[in-house]
């Protein structure tokens, strides 16, 4: 298919954006219903993010807040945005008077959250806080109104993943060690099990002298502490700095200098200064309203991944949601900030000299294989493509033919490689989507092997790219489940979810509707194989259109932001709407984006309809907003839709 020239479409403009832009940003979009964002306090990438508690261990903790909570029951230092399952949530601190709430939590008041900075009043507990960061230390200001000052702190903190309201946390935490070598301060490590084990060290200093501690036994099953710090009585704020590392003692302690002494309004200006970079990276012109969704959405994408290394050491980085943000997130990073999107790719490249295969889903630096494919293959492709300064396209050439050679976790390339795809009866669960999702991993090595003079391979990884061919189903014009000796599963039942180690089947938190699509690399080829354009037309217009009741479909939290079939709550649908563009009928794509962006990017807690999955929802947005998307993220062209905003300067990749 010929390659799309980008065009901005013209749109008229009701308010101009000046500086400052992260007025325009709203923390707290996204932090109900399925958003799971947080309104931390935050530094662009940075490893903490230090804010308010609201609850744990089922699904709609996955950051550990939710708007609608009307109790806090305390600030942990670290969390993750927008993600499908909860981790993180460590260090857990919590002010207190002369009187606290049940559980030393309390009511909030005047909860308040802009990029770097967060407060709130907490009635119950006496007390007032405000939050800021920098990118690896938290930074607290407390102010009490009781005559006493006492500070709980709770060192077994972690977001768990149970569906029971009240689990045993004692499994949260492995082991613990730690001392206070004075009074102001206190440090240790802690090794946790959340998501992926990891081993997580703190420092913690007070500008105040703790006058007694009570340690608290909370469950003697605990392996770490908690304590009831107390200040003493004084009219005068208490300010902490909590530091962390993933490295040890020492980096916990280097990393506490990224903040001199205990002036906590620099702190926070340099915070938002910050922010104000990386938002003033794309100056546009909209309504207030639209300005409002897209530089939180800019905000959104930034918060992730996150930096793990120490300060001075050389720059890595993990929260690689990869099955999410190859699509559209990955490729923005890399057009907006190159020498920054460069770094992420090299601890990319890092991680698969370690274990032999770039990240899947990357957390603390560990993976946990949540998602299927091995999606950080097309960010590093772009990024050779396109010639990011200092990745050598040869060293991460090596990773990503290994990730498609050798066999690891849901890659099990003897298997696909015998019978062209994954056999349900092999590969019990989400058996179609990997084998789609594969494929274009394939065609992404392709071209990086192809630019490299590697023919052998390019040949090698274009045939296996059209792998998805042998799960198309003529007879009915889906990708089907086909068992290793060629038979389709029976019975055929395109509307119903499929959801691993939940509700099983051959999809990944989708059905045959949504993967009906997912051919990125070959649109072309795609609406051959669906009839020409005229019936791809007709079959794109009824999964918009078709709906079908709880029994046939099933339940999975992930499927939401319906239009018919279509889920723009989760990702394999995210370049759908622009298939119509590619099919001749751009008049469609702009009436449904425009239904997109006013039903499921709206400007309050509960506005968006899925996860922001790591900054992929927020991505398609901006892209949207702009006027076009990248179908095929590592194929150069973007596909015209209809734009919301006007960029008042050239963008960098014009």
């Amino acid at each position: 298919m010929r390659k799309l020239i980008l065009v901005l479409l013209p749109v008229i403009c009701l308010a101009g954006c000046s500086k400052p832009l992260h007025r325009w940003v709203d923390p707290f979009i996204g932090t109900d219903y399925t958003g799971h964002t947080a309104p931390a306090a935050s530094c662009p990438l940075g490893m903490v993010q230090p804010g308010p508690q609201t609850g744990n261990y089922v699904w709609k903790y996955c950051s550990g807040y939710n708007w609608s909570d009307s109790l806090i029951l305390g600030f942990t230092q670290n969390r993750l945005s927008g993600t499908g399952v909860p981790s993180l949530g460590n260090v857990l601190i919590m002010p207190f008077s002369d009187n606290h709430g049940p559980g030393f939590a309390s009511i909030k008041q005047d909860e308040k959250a802009s990029p770097g900075h967060y407060s709130v009043q907490l009635p119950d507990n006496g007390s007032a806080i405000d939050i800021t960061c920098t990118p690896r230390v938290a930074c607290y200001e407390i102010n009490y109104t009781g005559k006493e000052r006492h500070l709980f702190v709770n060192l077994q903190s972690a977001q768990v993943r149970v569906k029971t309201p009240d689990p045993d946390l004692s499994n949260a935490v492995l082991s613990w060690q730690g001392d206070m070598p004075d009074r102001r301060t206190l440090r240790g490590c802690l090794e946790l099990k959340s998501w992926v084990k990891y081993t997580l060290w703190y420092e913690i200093a007070f500008n105040q002298d703790i006058i007694s501690v009570d340690t608290l036994c909370l469950n003697p099953a605990y392996k770490a502490p908690a304590y009831d710090f107390d200040f003493g009585c004084s009219n005068k704020p208490l300010k902490a700095k909590i530091a962390l590392s993933y490295t040890g003692a020492d980096g916990a302690h280097s990393n506490m200098s990224e903040v001199q002494g205990w002036t906590f309004s620099k702190v926070a200006k340099a915070a938002v200064d910050s922010w104000e970079d990386y938002l003033s990276l794309l100056p546009v012109e909209a309504p207030d309203s639209i300005l409002t969704a897209f530089y939180t959405s800019l905000y959104h994408l930034y918060l992730q991944p996150t930096v793990i290394s120490d300060l001075g050491a050389p720059k890595r980085y993990s929260t690689f949601s990869q099955w999410d943000t190859f699509r559209a997130a990955d490729l923005l990073r890399t057009l907006l900030t190159p020498d920054l999107e460069a770094d992420i790719v090299n601890s990319m490249i890092d991680e698969a000299e370690d274990r032999g295969h770039l990240p899947v889903w990357d957390l603390c630096g560990k993976d946990n294989y949540c998602m299927i494919g091995n999606h950080a293959v097309p960010t590093v492709v772009d990024a050779c493509l396109r010639g990011l300064p200092g990745v050598d396209p040869g060293r991460a050439y090596a990773a990503v033919r290994a990730s498609l050679t050798s066999s690891h976790k849901k890659s099990d390339w003897d298997i696909y490689d015998r019978y062209g795809y994954y056999p349900f009866d092999l590969v019990i669960e989400e058996s179609v989507s990997r084998t789609l999702e594969s494929c274009y991993d394939d065609w992404c090595a392709a071209q990086l092997a192809k630019s490299l003079g590697r023919d052998d391979d390019y040949e090698f990884f274009i045939a296996r790219s059209r792998n998805y061919r042998n799960l198309f189903d003529p007879s009915t014009g889906f990708f089907r489940g086909r068992d290793s000796k060629g038979n389709w599963r029976q019975p055929f039942e395109p509307y119903r979810y499929a959801h691993a180690g939940k509700q099983g089947g051959d999809f990944t938190e989708a059905n045959a509707w949504h993967y009906r699509w997912h051919v990125l690399q070959d649109t072309d080829d795609l609406i051959s194989l669906l009839g020409g354009k005229e019936l791809f037309l007709e079959k794109l217009d009824s999964l918009f259109a078709i709906s079908a009741p709880a029994s046939l479909t099933g339940e999975s939290n992930d499927i939401t932001g319906l239009i018919g079939q279509y889920s723009h709550g989760n990702e394999p649908c995210h370049h759908v709407i622009y298939l119509y563009t590619l099919a001749g009928r751009q008049d469609k794509a702009a009436e449904l984006i425009k239904q997109v962006f006013r039903d499921f990017y709206r400007n309050e807690p509960g506005g968006l309809c899925g996860n922001d999955d790591c900054g992929q929802m927020s991505a398609w947005y901006i892209f949207s907003a702009l006027g076009y998307y990248p179908v095929n993220p590592v194929g150069g062209a973007f596909v015209p839709g209809e734009a919301q905003v006007r960029p008042l300067r050239k963008l960098p990749w014009e």
